[in-house]
C-alpha cells in the first residue's frame, strides 16, 4: 500500500514537469484562441495589415546573431513569414529550429525603396553568413512580416 501511494504522489508531483517542460514561453501571454493560416495572411496581406493574429508553423530559422527574427513554414508548400521581435525583447534561441512555434503578433508591412532593399538583403545575408549579390535587387519592395507579442515554442 505504502509503495502505491509512494507512486502516485510521485506521478502527480513528475507530471506537470513532463507534460509541460517542453513548452517554452516568450513574451506576454497568448491571448488569441483562433489560428489564422500563414497561407491566409500571405495571399491577401494588406486584409491582414493591423491585424492581431495567431499563427503556427514549423521553424525553419532563426536570428543567427541577436535571435531577434524567426522565419516560420507556412501551411502550403514553399510558404514563410518572418517573425521580428524588438532586439533584446524576446531572443528565440537557435536550438528551436525544426519546432513548432504558436505566435501571437501584429502584421505591418515594410515598404523599401531599391537602395533599401539591397541594404535589407544584404544585412540579412550578413547575419546568415550568406552571399549576397546586390544586382539580384531590381526594385522596390514591399514585404509583409509579423511582430511577435507572444511565442510557445514545442
Amino acid at each position: 500500500m505504502k509503495n502505491i501511494l509512494a507512486l502516485i504522489f510521485l506521478s502527480l508531483f513528475l507530471l506537470p514537469f513532463t507534460s509541460f517542460a517542453q513548452i517554452q514561453k516568450y513574451g506576454r501571454d497568448i491571448a488569441i484562441q483562433e489560428k489564422t493560416n500563414i497561407s491566409e495572411i500571405l495571399s491577401e496581406p494588406s486584409d491582414f495589415e493591423g491585424q492581431t493574429v495567431l499563427v503556427e508553423g514549423k521553424i525553419n530559422e532563426v536570428c543567427p546573431s541577436a535571435g531577434c527574427w524567426m522565419i516560420l513554414q507556412g501551411d502550403k508548400e514553399g510558404q514563410e513569414i518572418k517573425i521580428k521581435v524588438k532586439d533584446g525583447d524576446i531572443v528565440f534561441p537557435q536550438e528551436a529550429i525544426g519546432k513548432t512555434a504558436i505566435v501571437e503578433g501584429t502584421v505591418y508591412k515594410i515598404e523599401l525603396t531599391q537602395e533599401e532593399a539591397v541594404e535589407y538583403y544584404s544585412h540579412v545575408a550578413e547575419e546568415k553568413g550568406e552571399e549576397f549579390d546586390p544586382a539580384s535587387v531590381t526594385g522596390a519592395v514591399t514585404l509583409f512580416q509579423i511582430k511577435g507579442l507572444a511565442a510557445e515554442i514545442r
